[in-house]
């Protein structure tokens, strides 16, 4: 996984990053009669096309599975630049596009001869495009930051870094400005931020940590004045829970260790996740309305689990749970896939559909922002499992 990488979008087995097979589908798509390319546009863009498609075809992958996946964005990238072809002013193409080149560049074998700095940047200038033709791409503006991000770690702490850092940081900023509920974009902001203060002269750094409490402040207050269902508390720990999660995916990078010594005490340790969530009789997913319960969930590394009301969570008020009713229980091992769901046979509130190997699970939120925060915990622990960093999160959260 791409660090905090928009994970709606993480699905199950796909890896942590928002995968070019989740592509977006016609937001501000125009007409291909309406295109503004000329003649000279369309040889830049066939020249342009051949050196993407050539840094992809590049990558081999580090073993079977990083090869498999890479014929699959191979294959993703020409339908992009067909695409393309078709509709020169179709942003969505672009950010597809930019997210093949941006999952290519994870794939590539350190001792081959791909670059993954050319392939990041190939990505950004497709970002820029789809930005250009659609400036309210939340998703674009935030995985270019990452992008130009990883480009910045590739270069120590120079001169050029800097200035990648602060184009990063400028994106975020503006990811922030179109969704500013968002503690992914938060966290990398925050983050690139603390990269770049060990960077600048030290004349500069109380400047950029005074930038960073402002808009941090900024956004608690808007979150609390928007989203009256969202505690300041509830959001913490959700920035917490992507910080553990690139930690986990990883762990030998210097900055999310000191970002997680900060930010651990935030998690609802020994857990990941604690909350709410209204479940069904155990295996009677289709049980009457009355027999359904709100009671206190918690996710670890290993599985969601429905708490006894005798065996809380410290620190957690307790929920109501049948003490002789079986509990509902998912091994992450099991999940194939996670999302959400309106469906009018479920009680009311906002539906997850998990779907594992034993079949679809279902379970109700009291609202659609508690369910974006469990389906991206679901998602992130299914992904370090995936990767087989489940130890890593284990110590994070047990240690």
């Amino acid at each position: 996984m791409r660090e905090l990488k928009e994970d709606s979008e993480v699905a199950a087995g796909s890896g942590g990053v928002k995968a070019a097979s989740g592509e977006r589908n016609g937001v501000g798509s125009a007409d291909a009669e309406g295109s503004s390319y000329s003649q000279e546009s369309m040889q830049q863009f066939s020249s342009h096309h051949d050196v993407a498609m050539n840094l992809i075809n590049s990558v081999t992958g580090v073993d079977e599975e990083g090869r498999s996946r890479q014929r699959i964005l191979s294959f993703a990238a020409k339908r992009y630049i067909s695409a393309i072809e078709r509709n020169h002013d179709d942003p969505d193409a672009y950010y597809n596009w930019a997210l093949v080149l941006q999952e290519s560049a994870d794939n590539v074998d350190p001792n081959s001869s791909s670059s993954k700095d050319a392939l990041l940047e190939e990505a950004c200038k497709k970002y820029a495009e789809a930005t250009r033709l659609c400036a309210t791409l939340y998703d674009a503006y935030y995985n270019w930051a990452i992008a130009i991000a990883d480009r910045a770690k590739m270069r120590g702490r120079t001169k050029e870094a800097e200035e990648l850092w602060k184009q990063a940081i400028l994106n975020y900023e503006k990811a922030v400005q179109l969704n500013w509920n968002s503690p992914q974009a938060l966290n990398n902001w925050g983050l690139g931020l603390q990269e770049l203060s060990a960077i600048v002269p030290a004349r500069e750094k109380q400047t950029i940590i005074k930038t960073a409490i402002s808009k941090y402040g900024l956004a608690e207050d808007t979150m609390r004045s928007g989203k009256p269902g969202v505690s300041a508390s509830e959001f913490y720990s959700q920035s917490a829970i992507y910080v553990a999660a690139a930690h986990a995916l990883k762990p030998n990078y210097s900055v999310y260790r000191s970002a997680l010594r900060l930010v651990r005490s935030m998690l609802p340790l020994p857990y990941l996740k604690v909350g709410y969530l209204i479940a069904p009789p155990e295996n009677s997913a289709i049980a009457p309305h009355k027999e359904w319960e709100r009671s206190q969930f918690v996710l670890n590394h290993e599985e969601l689990q429905q708490v006894n009301a005798s065996d809380q969570p410290p620190s957690q008020s307790p929920g109501h749970v049948d003490s002789g009713r079986k509990l509902f229980r998912i091994v992450v091992a099991d999940i194939v896939s996670v999302s959400a769901c309106a469906d009018l046979t479920l009680p009311p509130g906002a539906g997850l559909r998990i779907d594992t190997i034993h079949g679809p699970r279902f379970l109700v939120a009291d609202n659609w922002e508690t369910i974006d925060s469990w389906l991206d915990a679901i998602r992130l622990v299914y992904t370090i499992f995936a990767r087989g960093r489940s130890d890593v999160l284990a110590g994070i959260i047990t240690g």
